[in-house]
Formats: structure tokens, sequence, C-alpha cells
């Protein structure tokens, strides 16, 4: 698998300020992989949580005939409950009878299975398993909803990227859940700063600071995996750290100002006050280096009693841009100080909901085979999350080349997993897990 940091130039990111589109391979025959003849689209749903049920629930809101059919998780009342909330709210829609609601590890396979070739899965479990589980469906022949994040190591971003060039190959939908790529209000704010309504955009900020992340107790009868699994926020292993899973859509919107992805990247981060018996830091902060040498420092930090920001900040060289996720209304200034009377632009009227249109897109390019991929664009957003946590845990300044190229898994065999068995990360005698060390944790 090739590892080289993607080419800086402006052609190649501008072609992903909207949708990704993979064209056919030169003089290969691609199959046509679409809905059925009646034109309804078997959907399936695997990781039956709230933002795997939202993101059922906002594909209902799409056009044309749709049918969900199968669902699957490792736990057995997110399956009930999911199947009770649709079969309540989409009866017409829904034909999940209890032998497609699917429960375990494997519970992945069956429902790819179960909707088959042309039809639809949405992944939305915790990140960790994302690259198996869209292999998997790549390989069976079906299209891809994943919510975000894609991976959460630089091994698992390879994965991915293989399964999103097979994908093409196969003219399978692929589009992933970094739904602010899907707001029409950031999109012409973006183009307006790629059109140089500010100058050159020269520094690029990513925030999201606000209260503590919690972690719920560990029932008497739950095992050590069971309870990382349903907390895997608090878990690098399975969420990839606070900076890539809280802070990837203000990344990537980032990034996509500045028209390239960071060549490099060194920062700190640490446990300040939390105590709980986790792996995650309480802060995060992280320089990235673009290839012109410009900048985007990247802050995450969920604590109680101090200062709350969510938003991606842009300067150029006249003016600055406060838009991303966490801010309803992009907006342009001139000068530097992001005040009312210094608006130059912002989007008039009230955009369509970004989390609706993204299912648009893909049910239009199933129903009507146009190529929409959007695999390597999510990984490449992911990758800059994980250079960040990379750079972070360890000290140490890291390129991208260097991220890419490792081959440290945070979850070694991860398709082996089962509750009989061991957690990839375990607690000591007193309950507490190893937390990276900056200066000491090795990433590469």
């Amino acid at each position: 698998m090739q590892t080289k940091q993607p080419k800086q130039d402006r052609r190649r990111f501008l072609k992903h300020t909207g949708i990704v589109t993979a064209g056919a391979l030169a003089g290969a025959a691609i199959p046509m992989v679409h809905a059925a003849e009646d034109n309804t689209v078997k959907i399936g749903l695997v990781g039956c949580g709230g933002r795997g049920t939202g993101a059922l629930m906002n594909a209902m809101s799409t056009e044309g005939p749709k049918k969900i059919v199968a669902l699957g998780d490792v736990f057995q009342n997110k399956v009930q409950n999911t199947a009770k909330m649709v079969t309540d709210k989409h009866k017409d829609s829904a034909d999940i009878p209890q032998e497609r609601q699917f429960v375990g590890f494997e519970a992945y396979k069956n429902v790819v299975d179960a909707v088959g070739p042309g039809g639809v899965v949405f992944f939305a479990t915790a990140p960790a398993f994302r690259p198996m589980h869209v292999e998997y469906a790549v390989e069976k022949g079906v299209n891809v909803f994943m919510e975000k994040s894609f991976a959460v190591d630089a091994p698992g971003i390879r994965r991915m990227l293989k399964a999103g060039e097979k994908a093409k190959e196969k003219n399978l939908k692929i589009v992933g859940g970094l739904m602010s790529r899907h707001s029409t209000a950031l999109q012409e704010a973006v183009k307006q700063l790629h059109d140089g309504i500010i100058g050159e955009r020269v520094t690029c900020w990513a925030y999201r600071e606000h209260g503590p992340v919690g972690l719920g107790a560990r029932q008497a009868d739950e095992s050590i995996l069971s309870h990382q699994i349903r907390h895997y926020s608090n878990f690098t292993w399975l969420n990839g750290s606070f900076l890539l899973d809280w802070l990837i859509h203000n990344l990537d919107v980032c990034c996509w100002a500045k028209g390239g992805w960071p060549v490099a990247a060194q920062g700190q981060g640490g446990r300040a006050v939390r105590k709980e018996k986790d792996q995650l830091f309480d802060h995060y902060a992280v320089e990235y280096t673009f290839a012109d040498g410009t900048r985007l420092f990247a802050q995450g930090r969920h604590q109680a009693g101090a200062w709350n920001c969510f938003q991606s900040t842009i300067h150029g060289a006249t003016g600055c841009a406060v838009i991303g996720e966490g801010v309803k209304s992009p907006k342009i200034y001139k000068g530097f100080n992001p005040v009312k009377e210094n608006i130059i632009w912002q989007h008039p009227g009230s955009p369509r909901d970004q989390y609706v249109v993204e299912h648009d897109i893909l049910f239009d390019a199933i129903r009507n085979d146009k190529p929409v991929n959007e695999a390597e664009r999510c990984c490449y957003a992911a990758m800059t999350g994980i250079l960040g946590r990379m750079a972070a845990e360890s000290g140490q300044r890291i390129t991208w080349d260097e991220a890419l190229a490792s081959n440290i898994e945070l979850a070694p065999n991860i398709d082996k997993l089962s509750f009989d068995g061991d957690a990839p990360v375990m607690p000591d005698a007193n309950g507490d897990y190893p937390v990276a060390v900056p200066g000491q944790t090795k990433v590469l």
C-alpha cells in the first residue's frame, strides 16, 4: 500500500469541496451496481446507537422507495430499541423480523449478506471497527454509508484506502459522515475563501472545548470489553482519541478551507484534572504544518468550568472567517475582528439539513448510477486527527509520511474479539488503564 503524502495542489483539493466522484478506470469494464428493478433500495444498519439510528432516520427523508431489512450490533438491547423505533415511525418501510436482527461481533457480516448487492449498509459502530466492516461490504458488492471516524490508526487508514479503491473498481458508492462537507452554506463559504475574498489563507484554528466527557460505571456482571465498547469515547483503541473522534469535523473544515492536508505536526496533551479510569486525555494542543509552511492549530479540551469554543477560524491576508461544526451560520469578515459590522459575506436563507443532504447524495447515486466515492477524502481527514494524536501523545514532531507508514495498531487482531476474552487494553490491579506519556510513548 502506497503511503506517500497526497499532492498539495489546488486542483486536487478543490474537487473535494463538494462530492468526491470516482470515474471509471481507463479501459476497464465497470459493472452496474444500483437499486433493484423496482427501485427499492435495501438498507441495513450496523451500530444501533444514537448516531446510527439517527442516520437511518435521516435516510428515510430521501426520495424514492426504500426498505430497512437488517440491523446489527454487539448489544441485543440496542438492536431491539432501534427495531422498535424504526417500526413505529416507518412501518411501511421496515421489514426487520427477528431473524434479521443480528447480535455479536459477526453481526456486520450477517447484515451485509442480508442486504445483498445493490443495497446499502450504514456503519456507525466505534471507529476501530470501521475498516473491517467497510472492507467486507465492498467485497460483497454492497454500497456504504460510514459514520466518522473512519479508522483509529495508520494500518486502519491504509486498509480503508484499499477498500475505497476496490469500491471504485466495482462501481460501488461510498459516502462518509463528515456532514459539514455536505452543508451548502459551508460549501459556499469555502468557495468564497478559495476565490480570494480574504486573500491567501495563512492560519487556521480548529476548536472543540466544552465540559467533561463522562464515563459510566461498569455493571457488576459486565465484561471489561463490553464496558469499554459501551463507553467507546473513553478508550483510545476504540475511538482514536478525543482529538480524532471529536475534532475531526473542524480539522477537516480547516484543511478544506486551506486547500490541502498537513505535512507534519507537533503537539502536547495530557490529563490535567481527569481521574476517571479510562485512557482519555482531557486536553490536546497540536500545531500542524502545511506544505507551504502555514499552520493549523487544533485545540481540544473537555473540562468543567473552562472556556467553551466550538468552531473553525480561518485567517487570510485581509480578513477572517468563522465556519465549521458548531457554527450555524458561517460568516466572513474584513479584518480580524469578527464583529457584525465587519461582515462581508454570509449565506442567505436556511440551507437544507446537512445530515439529510449526505443521504440525498448517496441514494441518488445508487438509484441513478452516479459515481460517488468519498473514501479517500474521509481517510485523509481521519489521518489528520491520527497524526495529531501521535504527535501529542509522543511529544515528537512527526511527518505525514512517517505517521501513515506506521505499523503500530491500537487494537491488533480486532477481527478476533470475543466477550469471552480480554479487551485489547486491560486495566491494572487498581482498575487503571495505561495512558500515553509525552516524551515516552512510542507511536512509530
